[in-house]
C-alpha cells in the first residue's frame, strides 16, 4: 500500500570538550562510554518535556569498537543514561562518518515511520583506543592490489590528494589551518561555542577530580611561521603535518531527532529539517575527496546547488581535503559561509562523533542567520568514502512545516 515518507527534524545537540589524546589530556582516566552517556543524559535534562519513554532508538558510534567502545554501546549507554528498559539500541561504525550515520540511519527509520523520537550519538577515545586497535585487516585488500599500502594510512591520503591537486600547497594548507584556529577563537570569545558544551567531571589518580568544561586542542595564535617548521610525519619533504590537521582526540557528541509532527506534539524545538542525505565510495588513495561526490549527490537529490546552500560545515580532517572541496565547487579559501566556528584543525576530531557536532554548529548558525535557507554538513571518511547531509533553516521566511499546513 502506498505511503508518504514523513518529514524529520533535527531538535537539538551537544557535545562534551573535545580533549587531547594521552596520558597527559583532560580524558586520560575517562571512560569512554561515559562521555557519550553524559551527553545523552544533558539532552533530556535540557528537554523535560521529552518523556524517556517516548525515545525509541538510541543509535552510537563508534570507529574503534573494543573495551569500553564496544558491546553494542547503543543499548548500554541507553540503559546507563536512565533511559528505560524497553528502549533498544545499537552501534554504528563508518569510521568518521559514524555519527552522520548514526543521524541518517534513525532518520530513515522515523522517515518510514517505524519510530518518532529516536537519539543518535558517536563517540571517540583515541587515547585508549587508537585508531586500527585489534584490527586484524585481510592481507589480500593489499596482496591482491585492490588498494594501494597509503589507504589505510590515512595522513599518505592526504599526501596523495596533494599530489592529485599539486595547486594545493603547503603554504595554501597551512594559512588554511591559521584561519581555522582563528575562525575557532573568535566563535568562543562570542559565546558561540559553549551552549554546544556540556561538561564532564573527571578523575584522574595522580591529578586528582576536575571539571571538563573546555576544549583542550586548539591551539590560539597559531601563526604561518609557526607551522612551517613543523615535521611531515607521513613523507619526507611533504604537506602534511600535525597543524594542518586534525589531532588525535577523545570526546563524544548526541542529539535528539523526531519526526516533525512528534516534535510539534511533545512540544520539542525544531532547529533543522533534513532535507537529504548521500554517502558515496571513491578511491581509499584518495580518500579525502570523498565528500564532493557525496555532496553532488545529496545536491541531486534535493534538487539544489551550492549556491543554494548559505552554510557549510565541513570536516577538517586534513586542509587539503577541504581545499579540494572548496576547489571544486569554485569556492574560496576564505569564504565566510564555511566553517564560521572554525572546524576540527582547531577544535579536534574524535573520529565517530564529529558528524553531530557539524550539525549542532550548523543548527546554530541557522538561528544566527534566518536568511540562509539551506546549508549542509560534509565530511571524508577512511577506506575511501564520502558523506554530505543537507538541512533546511526553520526560521528562514520561505519555510513551511508540515505540520502546520
Amino acid at each position: 500500500m502506498p505511503r508518504a515518507l514523513r518529514e524529520v527534524v533535527f531538535v537539538e545537540g551537544v557535545r562534551t570538550p573535545f580533549g587531547r589524546a594521552g596520558e597527559k589530556g583532560i580524558y586520560a582516566q575517562t571512560r569512554a562510554d561515559d562521555l557519550v552517556i553524559k551527553c545523552i543524559r544533558e539532552l533530556l535534562r535540557r528537554h523535560p518535556e521529552l518523556p524517556k519513554d517516548q525515545v525509541e532508538e538510541v543509535a552510537i558510534a563508534a570507529t574503534t569498537q573494543i573495551g569500553d567502545q564496544g558491546l553494542t554501546l547503543g543499548r548500554t549507554a541507553a540503559l546507563l543514561a536512565g533511559l528505560p528498559k524497553t528502549t533498544p539500541g545499537y552501534s554504528i561504525d563508518r569510521m568518521c562518518a559514524g555519527a552522520m550515520t548514526a543521524v541518517t540511519s534513525v532518520a530513515s527509520s522515523i522517515a518510514m515511520g517505524a519510530i518518532d523520537v529516536a537519539v543518535a550519538g558517536g563517540v571517540e577515545h583515541m587515547g585508549r583506543h587508537p585508531m586500527g586497535e585489534g584490527v586484524d585487516p585481510n592481507p589480500r585488500i593489499v596482496a591482491e592490489r585492490i588498494v594501494d599500502p597509503s589507504a589505510l594510512v590515512m595522513g599518505q591520503t592526504a599526501e596523495n590528494l596533494h599530489d592529485r591537486f599539486p595547486g594545493i600547497t603547503k603554504e595554501r594548507s597551512d594559512a588554511y589551518a591559521v584561519a581555522s584556529q582563528e575562525r575557532y577563537a573568535k566563535a568562543l570569545a562570542n559565546g558561540q561555542v559553549e551552549p554546544d558544551l556540556v561538561a564532564v567531571a573527571t578523575r584522574n589518580v595522580d591529578k586528582g577530580f576536575g571539571l571538563a568544561t573546555a576544549d583542550e586542542p586548539p591551539r590560539p595564535g597559531t601563526t604561518l611561521d609557526d607551522l612551517a617548521t613543523l615535521k611531515t610525519p607521513f613523507r619526507a619533504h611533504g604537506r602534511v603535518t600535525a597543524g594542518n590537521s586534525a589531532g588525535l582526540n577523545d570526546g563524544a557528541t548526541a542529539c535528539v531527532v523526531a519526526s516533525e509532527e512528534a516534535a510539534a506534539r511533545l512540544g520539542l524545538p525544531a532547529r533543522m529539517r533534513l532535507v537529504s542525505y548521500a554517502f558515496v565510495g571513491v578511491e581509499p588513495e584518495v580518500m579525502g575527496i570523498g565528500p564532493v561526490p557525496a555532496t553532488e549527490k545529496a545536491l541531486r537529490i534535493a534538487g539544489l546547488t551550492t549556491g543554494d546552500i548559505g552554510l557549510f560545515e565541513l570536516n577538517e580532517a586534513f586542509a587539503v581535503q577541504v581545499l579540494a572541496f572548496l576547489d571544486h565547487f569554485e569556492i574560496a579559501d576564505d569564504d565566510e559561509r564555511v566553517n564560521r566556528y572554525g572546524g576540527a584543525i582547531a577544535v579536534g576530531h574524535p573520529l565517530a562523533s564529529s558528524g553531530i557536532r557539524l550539525m549542532t554548529q550548523l543548527a546554530r548558525q541557522f538561528e544566527e542567520h534566518p536568511e540562509v535557507h539551506y546549508g549542509l554538513t560534509a565530511m571524508c571518511i577512511g577506506i575511501g568514502m564520502g558523506g554530505c547531509v543537507i538541512w533546511e533553516n526553520p526560521h528562514h521566511p520561505d519555510y513551511r512545516s508540515e505540520v502546520s499546513a
